[in-house]
């Protein structure tokens, strides 16, 4: 097993382990006060898990196919120059995007929806493109050999090998989705974002943090629902660490 998500795992443990001690220093007081908010917690946390869900979707849907099309020989030439326009993309930054979908959709979930696709798309087309093109040769060749066409070959030999990597994009686009999503408040796309930005506005730590805390635990739910994901999904004949050293 690699060593950096087993530094991530235990790193995570030890932010959360620090929250808690700083919990029960502060007494009964501090839980009181947050479990105030809980009927907000859960209906807001209800929008951000689908805003999540919702813009997810849309951006694998459209990431996935976009990755593989540009991992076809014909667009070798053209395929850098397609993902660095993305990258530029990418680098707008993520309320800037909400901003300007505002102004051609109007305020609410459509335009939250459409610039959190924006944000999430370049992590899984760059993984999908990448992983597709580190299939070892050899495989490729073996499937020619045996009369495969290129579907097939696509979906039996190429897909297959080049999971791993594409679950490596989706986790880390999803879990950048999710801290991205309470920026969707202030476009009227609800979300958690609501406790967390009005917190800031009235000075109000607690309620801050009983929008953040929530943010944070999908984050990592997500993170880790998706390794659980990958562990399933991705062939067990298949060794991620080949398609790195190919």
């Amino acid at each position: 097993m690699s060593k950096w998500p087993v530094m991530r795992t235990l790193l995570v443990l030890l932010l959360v382990a620090m929250f808690f001690l700083g919990v029960l220093s502060e007494g009964r007081g501090f839980i009181d006060e947050l479990l105030y908010y809980r009927d907000d917690i859960l209906y807001l946390t209800r929008q951000h898990i689908g805003l999540t869900l919702i813009s997810g979707a849309i951006a694998i849907a459209i990431a996935i196919p976009l990755g593989v099309w540009l991992s076809r020989p014909r667009m070798r030439g053209r395929a850098e120059g397609i993902i660095q326009l993305l990258n530029v993309g990418t680098t707008i930054p993520t309320l800037a995007v909400l901003a300007l979908s505002m102004s051609f959709l109007g305020i609410g979930t459509v335009p939250a929806v459409f610039g959190l696709t924006i944000a999430t798309l370049l992590p899984i087309v760059r993984n999908t493109y990448t992983g597709l093109l580190e299939v070892p040769p050899y495989l490729k060749e073996a499937a020619a050999g045996i009369g495969m066409t290129p579907g097939q070959m696509l979906l039996k030999v190429e897909l297959p090998n080049a999971l791993y990597v594409i679950f490596a994009g989706v986790r880390t686009a999803l879990a950048i989705n999710v801290g991205t999503v309470p920026l969707a408040f202030l476009i009227g796309g609800g979300g958690l974002g609501e406790l967390i930005f009005t917190g800031i506005d009235l000075n109000e730590p607690v309620m801050m943090l009983a929008g953040a805390i929530p943010t944070s635990l999908l984050a990592i739910l997500v993170d880790m629902g998706m390794a659980a994901l990958a562990f399933v999904c991705v062939p067990k004949g298949v060794n991620p660490l080949r398609l790195r050293t190919a």
